[in-house]
Order: C-alpha cells, then structure tokens, then sequence
C-alpha cells in the first residue's frame, strides 16, 4: 500500500489529504485568518507557520509523517513545462524562489513538501500552472512582443477530463474535449488528446468574464483608461482582477446572491449572469473551431456551476457542440494525490527538470 500526503496552498487556506493508494482516506482545510497571516511580509515568510500547521494536521490524524512513500504539492511557478508528475528538485525550487516566472502560496508549498518528504526523491507536483502544451498557432496575439499565454486552471481542467473519461471508458490521450472551468476566474480550454493545445488567459484579462475578473476588454478603451491619469499601475491590475466583471456591474461576486437577487426582480442582476453566461458559452463555441469541431464533450466545472440557471443556460448554447457533462466544485486533491499514487506504481512517467 502506498501512503500520499496531498497538500494545496492557498491564499488564506491550506487543503490537506491523505491518500492510501488512490483512495482519499481524509481531506480537510487549514483556515488562516487574516489576523494571522499579517505577521508576514511574504509568503516565504510564512514558511515556519504553514508547516508546522501541515504537521499537525498530520499529528492529530494519527497519521506518521515519516512513513510517507510520498509528498505531492500543487505547483508552484517555473519555467514553462508540459502537464503530468514532475518529481520535486532543487533547480524546480530554485526556479520558484526566484519568482520569474510568477509567485503564489504555491510556491511555498513545494518547497514544504520536499522538505517534508522522507527522501529528496519522493515530493511531487502534478499538472503545474506552469503547463504549457499550446499549439504555435495558438501563440499569435496580433503583436509579437506579446505572445499569449498558457495560464489558467491546468490541474481542475485536466482532472475532470480524465474523470470524464474514465467514466465513460475512454482514454485520456486519445480524447477531444472542451472544459470550462467556472469560479473566481473563467478559463476555458480545448483539450486535443490529452494535450492543452489552446485556452483563455483566466488570470491576466482574457476570455469571458467572471464573477470578479473583466476576462477580455475592448482594447483601445482599456488603453485609454491606462494613460487616463486615473488610476494607477496597481489600481488598473485591481480593476482587471478582484474589481472587475460581476463585482463591477451589481457590487457584489457571490454567483448565488446574484442570482437570489435577480430572481427577486433585481433585473440587473438577472441580466449580468445572463451575460457572464453568454460570453462563456462563446468561448467555449471558440475553442470548438480550434478542434475542428471534433469534440467528444463539453465539460463545465468550478464553484459558479453548482447553479442550477447558469448550467441550463449554457446547455441551450452549446449543447449543439457535443454533449454537456457537469462537475461541479474542484478535483484538484483528488487528482494529486491519484495521479501521484500512478507515478509511484510505474502508470504514470515522473518528470524532472
């Protein structure tokens, strides 16, 4: 039997798992309260607190640290890697500390689970936000000084792709979807045999717009907001993500209370999830032409698809595409700590740097 650690940093939280083989045995979350975290300047700082939070978690459940076949981490930020297990090494944390290529609480994490592991060989992290399997055309923006990007919901994406598939009794690598991931950020993405061959730059202004991201904006206007003498740097970025979409329009991100309003009679409300909806459904209509029209199904995941409205809404869109499968909510600890427990048992290759 095979004993995994699963650990997912985030912002203000830390998931943890416990897999034996690729049975989830426990999996809870570590809240960390605002009070606490404003001690730190970083989140390297936070290195001593977040640990020894992990490890008593770990503790409390019985379960023995040291006798671990294996520590996985959600990804942190390196250079650009194509998905699947990538074993943990000093150049991938090396490549993280520096934050070139980005930061987050994921970061962290990595570096925490390598440490954590009972030898330098046995911490992992699985489709990082880093994969990059983009088509070249797929690249061209319309400058090339400014290439698009692969940056968005690698892990929930690929995970509920391979869900789907082995639900249906079909494989991964030889299957065509479209997924929408649905939450904070929307990305959309085309998946070409198990390839992320094409998708929406959820976190930095792209595709449709979510609850509090503007996704894509008419760009001469966003330009001249920029040189408006307004806002500043920071203010614009804010705008982009946190202040924008849904929260821009009615004041408030929560899909729910939104939706309670608009059927309420609020039709401003009732009108922008009708919208947030539209503009996804178009995205998701794009990458069916990147596929040629070759698309085995369209899946929709993330928090705002446990809506009931928003799902049957998108059905009538895009059901003429392929048949709609939902998966609501995220499978990101679940695919952790299952495709790792491949990777130790010789079913999936492990990478390295």
């Amino acid at each position: 039997m095979k004993k995994i650690g699963v650990i997912n940093l985030g912002s203000t939280s830390t998931k943890v798992a416990y897999f034996e083989d690729d049975v989830c045995v426990f999996s809870d979350s570590i809240s960390h309260p605002a009070e606490e975290l404003k001690q730190f300047a970083s989140n390297w700082d936070q290195y001593d607190y977040r640990k020894q939070r992990i490890v008593d978690f770990f503790k409390r459940k019985g379960v023995d640290i040291g006798q671990l076949d294996a520590f996985v981490s959600r990804g942190g930020h390196t250079e650009p890697i194509h998905g699947g297990v990538w074993r943990i090494n000093e150049k991938m944390l090396e490549e993280s500390r520096s934050m070139k290529y980005g930061n987050h609480a994921s970061d962290l994490g990595m570096r925490i689970a390598y440490d954590l592991a009972k030898d330098k060989h046995s911490a992992y992290i699985v489709d990082s936000p880093c994969t990059d399997e983009f088509e070249p055309l797929a690249r061209y923006s319309g400058l090339p000084e400014m290439p698009r990007q692969s940056r968005f919901h690698v892990l929930n994406h690929k995970a509920c792709g391979r869900a789907f598939c082995k639900e249906h009794g079909l494989d991964y690598n030889q299957t065509n979807l479209v997924v929408a991931h649905m939450g904070g950020g929307t990305s959309v993405a085309a998946h070409k045999h198990g390839r992320l061959i094409d998708g929406d730059n959820g976190l930095e202004g792209d595709g449709a717009f979510s609850t509090n991201r503007t996704g894509a904006l008419p760009v001469g206007a966003l330009v001249d907001a920029c040189y408006s003498g307004q806002y500043t740097r920071e203010q614009m970025h804010r705008k982009l993500n946190g202040l924008g979409g849904m929260m821009a329009y009615v004041n408030d991100n929560d899909v729910l209370s939104v939706y309670n309003k608009g059927v309420a009679g609020d039709s401003q409300c009732m009108e922008v999830i009708d919208a947030m909806v539209y503009q996804t459904a178009k995205c998701i209509g794009a990458m069916a032409t990147v596929l040629e029209g070759k698309v085995d199904a369209v899946l929709l995941t993330g928090g705002v698809v446990h809506n009931e409205y928003i799902v049957e809404q998108l059905k009538k869109r895009v059901g003429f595409i392929a048949p709609v499968y939902v998966y609501p909510g995220e499978r990101e600890m679940l695919s952790l700590g299952q495709q790792t427990y491949y990777a130790l048992t010789g079913k999936e290759e492990v990478f390295e740097l």
